[in-house]
This record gives structure tokens, sequence and C-alpha cells, in this order.
């Protein structure tokens, strides 16, 4: 096998990797105002858009006791893979704080992408795990994709509802990942 056929593959992996990772750099770059005068402009949009392309999960955020809206989370790899994004955090329609997701994934998989991301937590007690800092995702969670009338059958799982719309990019997977999330309050 020649030698361009190996280093390719790795450059690609490379840039892929890097991405995600760029974008979490930007973020850390930011100043905590910077982040919420950020998040004040992009969290609404996100909102709207989910509402948009599928009314129906109104009622998520009408009887919900709180949920975190993650505008933009890269994410990109090959074999190993890795994302970021930052959000805010609502209680019953308040902002509450500001949250981060980390991503980390192995098996077959190639890509980058980009998407919006938005948890609603059924009651105070999960809510309040999220706030805690004892709440992460593992494989076994699965994400409605948001489009008409997707969240129409979707319930909470384990005191959770998960919904993920794509922003741009594309990714192919079969792997093991998990999501794990940090909460600052206002």
């Amino acid at each position: 096998m020649k030698k361009t056929h190996v280093l390719l593959p790795i450059a690609a992996a490379f840039f892929l990797v890097a991405s995600p990772a760029q974008a979490e750099d930007r973020v850390k770059k930011m100043t905590p105002e910077e982040v919420r005068i950020q998040l004040e402009k992009d969290v609404p949009e996100t909102i709207a858009g989910y509402r948009k392309s599928d009314p129906d999960i109104e009622r998520f955020f009408k009887d919900s006791a709180g949920y975190v809206v993650f505008p933009r989370v890269g994410k990109g790899g090959f074999i190993i893979a890795g994302g970021h994004g930052t959000g805010g955090v609502y209680e019953k329609g308040v902002l509450a704080g500001t949250a981060s997701i980390t991503l980390a994934s192995v098996g077959l998989q190639v890509g980058a992408q980009e998407f919006s991301e938005i948890i609603f937590f059924n009651d105070a007690a999960a809510l309040g795990r999220f706030k805690q800092n004892k709440f992460e995702f593992n494989a076994n969670v699965s994400a409605v994709i948001i489009k008409a009338g997707a969240s129409k059958g979707a319930n909470y799982r384990e005191g959770v509802a998960v919904f993920t719309q794509p922003r741009g990019g594309a990714m192919v997977e079969a792997a093991l990942g998990a999501q794990k999330f940090s909460f600052r309050p206002k």
C-alpha cells in the first residue's frame, strides 16, 4: 500500500477531530459575559426552529420542570470522536444558568457534524440531578430527531426527553459513546 493511502485517512481524521476541539477552544476563549450574550441570541432562535419544525413540541416546553438548550454542538472524528457545546438551562421558563456538553465515542465512525439539542426534564428531581452535575447519557439513550410530528409520540424516559436537530455536516457512525454535562448557575 502506498504511503499516501495511509496518510490521507490519518490527515482527514486529524482535521475532523480538530474541528470540535477548535469550537471548544473558541468557547473557552470567550468571557462568561460573551457566552451569555451569544446564548441570549442563539437559544431563542433554536427554540423557534424546533417549534416551527414540530409544533407538538410545545407540550414539553409547557409541562416540563425545566430544559436545557444547546444551540450548537460540534462533533467529529474518525474511529474516535469527540464534541462540545454550550447551552442555556431554564427552570420554569427562566434562565437558571449555563451548561456545557462534552461528547465522546469510539467505534466505526467518520465525519463531522453540527447539531442542536434540547433536553427536557419531567420533574424537579431530574432537573436537580442535572444541576448537581450528576447527569450523563450513555449508549442506551436515544434522541428524537425533530421533524414535523416527531414529538407527538415522544415521552420522557427516566425523567428526560431529548430532541436533536441537524445543523450541518455528515457523520456515519456505529459507535458507543457518552454525553457528559456540566452546569453553572446564573
